[in-house]
């Protein structure tokens, strides 16, 4: 099976908001970052996030696609919307040091984020008749499959950087999984 996960396109977020589950518009002239995205045209399953700003790029390539719930960015629960700067610090800086294990207020933590994205993940890599996926999703959810692939150390994720707009390539062969190419 080869898989392989997009990133959606730049988002507008000038004001430097905290955003995962809340809807952000993609940056003017998104039509423009879409030309230059490698859609191919010969995937069996194309799953995306529900959040609009993936199922935009879904949508302008025409794909048949489903969404998934368990797809979303981290849930940032009362800080949605909020500029990092005005979430209070005794709410942010437990989780600043401990984002694993530390939830966001009236959201969630990574361990949270990881069960959904791995729920998924492992629903989809049992499957034996699918040779070619498409996943249209976030940077954190790119980050925790290729955590679970790669089987390096949780708070390391953020050292991998996800581009807007690009491609990771996993293939899963016989059991065994290979990155092939990231960000193309």
């Amino acid at each position: 099976m080869e898989i392989h996960l997009i990133r959606h396109t730049a988002v507008d977020n000038p004001e430097n908001l905290c955003y995962g589950f809340a809807e952000i518009p993609l940056r003017k002239g998104y039509l423009e970052d879409f030309k230059s995205l490698d859609i191919e045209d010969d995937y069996d399953v194309i799953v995306s996030s529900p959040s609009q700003r993936c199922r935009l790029l879904a949508d302008h390539f025409k794909l048949n696609y489903q969404t998934d719930e368990r797809l979303r960015e981290m849930n940032f629960g009362n800080w949605e919307l909020k500029k990092w700067t005005d979430i209070l610090e005794e709410e942010i800086n437990p989780w600043y040091s401990d984002f694993i294990r530390v939830k966001t207020s009236g959201g969630e933590n990574l361990l949270d984020m990881q069960t959904r994205i791995l729920s998924f993940w492992n629903e989809l890599t049992e499957k034996r008749d699918t040779n070619k996926v498409l996943i249209i999703t976030h940077a954190g959810v790119i980050r925790l499959i290729l955590q679970a692939v790669l089987q390096f150390p949780l708070e390391n994720m953020f050292s991998i950087q996800i581009d807007y707009g690009k491609k990771m390539i996993i293939n899963l062969n016989e059991g065994i999984f290979s990155v092939k190419k990231m960000n193309v």
